[in-house]
């Protein structure tokens, strides 16, 4: 038997094309080991996003594509993640343990944010991440109801410096709904907000985490200003939904990340039409192709169009989301496609770093 040709065997990986960097594999850099025993063949890859979901389908069209080489008898692939910390801009420090935060923001209220950061979160995670959520709206904190956390839960202490993030579904989460009650009002001016995020972020002991989802309050004022000028923040994604009031915000929250260098990852369009419970009819209640409009015009990506369902607004009512509740449903799988989109972005952004943040100056003029 004649030696296996080590570039007809590069030549079949290449025709493999990652569905989400849209590069072949070794321009990615994910081929880690290539190489053949006799007729054994070995392939180490290593992906630099959340891609658990598309393993099973890549590991049967790559050893297909080097089973069909001259002289190959077995195919053993090995596929591993490994998620890149972005690059702290400007003298922010990086938290020691967490390599990426991803800011999830909505021009206004109403829109689905809350619900959209937790899923992307749990998909995340089910995609091979490790994730934690950070619920930055102090002033209505939903993440821990929607993760299943009852109320009166509270976080442990460790050498009472640190909170210890409370556990759900494979997350780690952080709240000011676990230091009050449900019936706490925060009745707290802005630098009062600020400083708790601050608190919030910096003394919690988090685990190692390659994504910290921050579930943003709804606007543009001092927790986002906060955010950009304190926090190591990686990237954004903001959330709307179709209705042209919507988007007037949403291009709001756009420019702010702009104007303040945290890269826009992509825009969520959040009840993009609405399935009929009874009779599965899909109708566009809040108007069709906005998400995408905006994502045109500014440049940036459409990360995906969720359904308007009454399944959606139970389970997490329930705490749990539907990633968790209904893992193989369309939605679900809308959801981890949305993550892997975020993480791959993400890891493209990595490669080069970014911009540092601007000074923000107040002008009294």
């Amino acid at each position: 038997m004649g030696q296996v040709s080590q570039s007809a065997l590069e030549a079949a990986v290449k025709d493999y094309r990652d569905p989400y960097f849209e590069q072949d594999l070794f321009s990615m850099k994910a081929v880690k080991k290539l190489d053949a025993n006799g007729g054994a063949v070995h392939l180490a890859l290593a992906l630099p996003y959340a891609s658990k979901g598309i393993e099973g389908g890549m590991r049967q069209i790559l050893s297909t594509n080097l089973e069909n080489v001259e002289g190959v008898e077995s195919v053993d692939i090995q596929v591993e993640q490994n998620i890149a910390a972005t690059k702290a801009a400007n003298n922010v420090p990086a938290l020691d343990s967490v390599k990426n935060i991803i800011a999830v923001a909505s021009g206004k209220g109403g829109v689905g944010k809350s619900t959209t950061s937790v899923n992307l979160a749990l998909a995340l995670a089910q995609e091979g991440a490790r994730v934690g959520v950070l619920d930055a709206d102090i002033y209505g904190p939903s993440v821990g109801m929607m993760l299943g956390i009852a109320d009166g839960t509270r976080p442990k202490t460790l050498n009472n410096q640190f909170f210890v993030p409370l556990e759900a579904h494979g997350v780690q989460a952080m709240s000011m709904a676990f230091l009050v009650t449900e019936e706490t009002p925060m009745v707290w001016r802005g630098p009062m907000v600020s400083g708790a995020l601050q608190q919030l972020l910096t003394q919690t002991k988090w685990g190692e985490l390659d994504y910290l989802i921050v579930d943003m309050p709804p606007g543009t004022g001092d927790i986002q200003l906060t955010l950009s000028q304190k926090v190591p923040v990686s990237a954004s994604v903001v959330v709307t939904t179709p209705q042209d009031i919507a988007l007037l915000d949403c291009k709001k929250g756009i420019e702010m990340f702009r104007k303040v260098s945290i890269p826009v990852l992509g825009v969520i369009e959040n009840m993009s039409v609405h399935i009929c419970s009874q009779c599965g009819f899909h109708e566009p209640l809040f108007g069709e192709g906005g998400g995408e409009r905006i994502a045109e015009s500014y440049d940036t990506l459409l990360l995906g169009q969720l359904p308007l369902h009454q399944t959606i607004r139970e389970q997490t009512d329930a705490g749990q989301p539907t990633v968790v509740a209904e893992p193989d449903s369309e939605v679900a799988h809308m959801y981890r496609d949305i993550a892997r989109k975020v993480s791959a972005q993400l890891a493209e952004q990595s490669k080069d770093g970014r911009s540092p943040f601007p000074e923000i100056v107040v002008s009294q003029e």
